[in-house]
């Protein structure tokens, strides 16, 4: 992990955490500062998370002005004009939008305002970035990865509280669709890994497990029953094959990602009210004479 590598001239520094960038300003007072350097070209769906350490800071976007004592934070647009001024240092994560599932009207209501850091849920967001940053320099791919995804789940969470609804919200509808499409896609080219689960498919897509299962409501199922039946379907095709070159039943289960035959067995009588075996037997042509 890259955390906090100084920026040449800007008085910032900055770094990674999976797809979370983060960069640092130091005593901003009467200084303007537009969006981070490395998040140009692609910045424009980003949204940012302003967390003051300590001082007192201010940022302003679209005339709207969010002060911050320590502790506080607030979320703005990371491509458009903006101004943080700080007496102490203030810590900005940078993010995708899509990964929290807003809206550009549902941003609109929540930006350049500021979250109490002493309380409530925004006392738990603001304990778990400060530490995001300062304490995971040492955080390998995977383990870097789940952070950001808890992460993205806390950030949600507020987001909803803050909206005034359960949900995490809902993403433009193109948008959602097509992002569901890439998923869905993703699941199918990935069937056979036994590892496939909605954590492992949120962090590839940069959005939070509970955003990935808003998606799929509307699919009237949930991420893990599709990908039992993707995997299930795939199954099918191949015990319909049959012949004396066949692989056995287990063989087919492993080959999309149920390790454990007995588990596949339940599984597959529960879906089609008979075992893998008479399944393949009813469903193989004989072969002819």
């Amino acid at each position: 992990m890259d955390v906090l590598t100084s920026v040449p001239g800007s008085g910032a520094t900055t770094g990674h955490l999976a797809y979370v960038e983060v960069f640092t300003v130091d005593n901003a007072a009467d200084q303007a500062v537009g969006g981070p350097r490395s998040t140009a070209g692609g910045a424009e769906e980003r949204l940012a998370i302003a967390l003051q350490c300590g001082g007192q800071g201010t940022l302003t976007q679209d005339r709207r002005e969010a002060v911050l004592q320590a502790g506080d934070f607030t979320i703005f647009e990371a491509a458009r004009p903006y101004e943080l001024r700080s007496e102490g240092r203030t810590m900005c994560f940078v993010v995708p939008r899509h990964a929290v599932g807003l809206s550009s009207a549902e941003l609109r209501r929540i930006t350049s305002r500021t979250v109490r850091g002493d309380q409530g849920l925004g006392a738990l967001v603001s304990c778990f970035l400060s530490g995001l940053a300062t304490q995971a320099a040492d955080c390998g791919p995977e383990v870097g990865e789940r952070l950001a995804g808890h992460a993205m789940n806390l950030l949600a969470s507020l987001f909803a509280e803050q909206l005034g609804h359960d949900g995490d919200g809902s993403a433009e509808p193109d948008a959602s669709h097509a992002l569901l499409l890439r998923i869905k896609t993703f699941i199918d080219e990935h069937l056979a890994d036994p590892d496939l689960t909605p954590g492992a498919i949120a962090s590839a897509h940069h959005v939070s497990v509970r955003y990935l299962h808003k998606l799929f409501q509307g699919e009237a199922t949930t991420v893990s029953r599709w990908i039992k039946q993707c995997r299930l379907e795939k199954c099918c095709e191949e015990l319909h094959r049959g012949g004396r070159s066949a692989p056995s039943v287990s063989a087919i289960a492993q080959r999309w990602g149920f390790p454990h035959p007995a588990h596949f067995t339940r599984a597959f009588r529960a879906a089609y009210g008979m075992s893998p075996s008479q399944w393949q037997a009813a469903h193989t042509t004989a072969p002819a004479r």
